[in-house]
This record gives structure tokens, sequence and C-alpha cells, in this order.
């Protein structure tokens, strides 16, 4: 356990950035969960929307540090 101020203040922002982390990622996993059953749904216009936002969804995850760049490259040439 933290003893000093600082320590409990980092311990604090740790299980902040911990929580806003992983609420960012369930997010990107759900577009791009969203994107694939619309692509197999074989609705074009859907597919097209749903692809879209999982793009910009992964990119903003690339930009938050949550995923490296190939990564997000690689999921969305799949």
């Amino acid at each position: 356990m933290a003893n000093h101020a600082s320590a409990k203040k980092r311990a604090r922002q740790t299980e902040k950035r911990g929580e806003r982390n992983m609420a960012r990622i369930s997010r990107m996993r759900t577009f791009i969960r969203k994107a694939r059953e619309a692509i197999a749904a074989t609705d074009k216009t859907q597919a097209d929307a749903a692809f879209k936002q999982a793009m910009s969804e992964l990119h903003r995850a690339v930009g938050k540090g949550l995923v490296k760049k190939n990564t997000a490259s690689r999921r969305i040439s799949r």
C-alpha cells in the first residue's frame, strides 16, 4: 500500500486511467463486432456505415495509445 502522498495520488491516477482505458477498449471491440455482424448480414449500406464507425474507433484508440498503429491497420485491412 502507498505511504507517501505522491504514491497515493499515483495509485488514484492509475486506477482512473485503467477504468477509462477499459471503457475505450470495450467501445472499440463493440464497434468491431457490429461491423463484422453487418458484413455477415450482407447488407451493403449498413456494413459500410458500421465499417466506417469501427475504422474511426480504431484510429481513435491508436491516438489514445490503446493499440499500436500496425494492430489497427491489420484489423482494418481484414
